[in-house]
């Protein structure tokens, strides 16, 4: 039986590296691309499955349909360390059929890194003749 996988963090970098971390080391496959949800639903429902308050809100976070059973994804991602708290909705969760039914109508979580160009760096590398042009000019 399928299960969404919930991640949340402080910003989408940490939410990109969680996801890459959920497949890599925790084994665990999606049946969709990720998609991007406001962060105030996403803490809505960690609310709601966690029966807590909220101790801090998140600035990013996406929502992701995986292959895997409820109760094998929570055993794989109980032995990585994402740097994002995930939280994984399974069927039995009453917000599940809203999530299932609402899924394809969010937008895709841009997974690609943007690297910040650090000029100092870069005339460093190309003194030393290592790099001549490493990155193209945008």
């Amino acid at each position: 039986m399928k299960s969404f996988a919930l991640v949340r963090a402080d910003d989408s970098d940490k939410v990109k590296i969680a996801l890459h971390d959920l497949e890599r080391y925790g084994h665990i496959q999606f049946s969709a691309t990720p998609k991007r949800i406001e962060p105030a639903y996403a803490d809505e429902l960690l609310v709601s499955v966690m029966g807590v308050s909220l101790k801090s809100k998140c600035n990013s976070a996406a929502l992701v349909e995986l292959n895997n059973h409820a109760g094998a994804a929570i055993s794989r991602l109980k032995k990585i360390h994402p740097p994002a708290h995930i939280i994984i909705i399974s069927p039995r969760h009453k917000m599940f059929e809203e999530l299932a039914s609402k899924f394809s109508k969010y937008p895709e979580f841009d997974r690609t890194f943007t690297h910040p160009k650090n000029s100092q760096n870069m005339e460093i590398v190309q003194e030393k003749g290592e790099i001549s042009n490493p990155m193209p000019k945008e």
